[in-house]
């Protein structure tokens, strides 16, 4: 009888200290939070993973932050090194007023440039989405040797992918005046930034209140419309590049994984199948929601990744 009370006591010690153990596993590569000096200006960032592993460099979008990672990282950490910064002026970074810095995307794409070579980083696969891509793009032609793949999630490189609704702030890039940039400050308002990430979602009950409220807290800090404004202006700097971009595709040839919410009313599915144009090797997933997929669809989107990857990245 005292054996058998010995050895369930034994048991039950092995099976706590084992959970005790996989739960720790689980927490072996947690998500830490960074600011580094680039340029003068404080960049925040997310890292999390072995710096030993290939790089994943994950760039924002619209009005967001690298906040929108923070699901995805959990899930790569194991696999990969992941890096997710906020742009000057987003999230946690520094936020210079416009005669401090030049905000278009030139030059975020500049700072950006320069906090991966702070970094030290010389390979790396980037994640775009929404503003993420024209960043990233202009990173990627200019240093083609850095770029190991693109994963590209509804960022636009297309004309075929231009919403309807993006007409308003179409308008203020052609013509900017009191009337087009009452219209254009809409995109700057709750209900904007809610709509963003509930329409098209497969199910908004699954989207967290928490993503855009803490979105709209930065968009609603002082100055930050100025800044945002700014960035509308230069967005047709953008399309003016689109034609580059495909040459680079066409020339370079990088592993391309494309992920896109197909309901999507910014960019639309058909920015998505465009890809295959100049490159037709591309990877293209369709998924069931909206501009800020990852909310629902980060364990997809995280397994789509690791299979890609475990084929173009070593």
């Amino acid at each position: 009888m005292k054996t058998k009370i010995i050895m369930s006591v034994v048991i039950i010690v092995f099976l706590t200290g084992f959970k005790s153990y996989t739960k720790s596993c689980g927490e072996k590569n947690p998500v830490i939070y960074k600011t580094i000096l680039v340029d003068s200006l404080k960049i925040f960032y997310r890292e999390a993973g072995e710096k030993t592993k290939p790089t994943i460099i994950l760039l924002h979008g619209f009005p967001s932050s690298s906040h929108m990672y923070r699901n995805l990282m959990n899930e790569l950490a194991d696999n990969y090194h992941v890096i997710a910064p906020d742009y000057p002026g987003f999230g946690q970074s520094s936020a210079p007023t416009p005669q401090q810095y030049q905000y278009t995307f030139d030059n975020l794409s500049v700072t950006m440039e320069h906090f991966i070579d702070k970094l030290k980083i010389t390979k790396t696969s980037l994640y775009i989405q929404d503003y993420g891509g024209p960043i990233g793009m202009r990173i990627a032609t200019r240093r083609p040797e850095l770029i190991q793949s693109l994963i590209i999630q509804n960022a636009n490189a297309y004309v075929e992918g231009l919403g309807e609704v993006l007409k308003p702030l179409i308008a203020y890039i052609e013509k900017p005046n009191a009337e087009t940039e009452k219209a254009a400050r809409f995109f700057l308002t709750i209900d904007a930034t809610k709509w963003q990430y509930l329409t098209g979602a497969e199910s908004p009950e699954k989207i967290a209140p928490d993503s855009y409220s803490i979105d709209q807290y930065y968009l609603d800090r002082e100055g930050n419309d100025v800044i945002q404004l700014a960035l509308f202006r230069d967005y047709g700097s953008n399309i003016a590049l689109y034609e580059k971009w495909h040459q680079y595709f066409a020339k370079y040839k990088p592993s391309m994984l494309v992920i896109w919410g197909k309901d999507d009313q910014f960019f639309t599915a058909a920015g998505a199948n465009a890809y295959k144009k100049d490159s037709p090797k591309a990877e293209v997933h369709l998924l069931s929601g909206g501009h800020f997929a990852l909310e629902e669809h980060h364990l997809e989107i995280s397994k789509l990744i690791i299979n890609f990857l475990s084929k173009k990245v070593k």
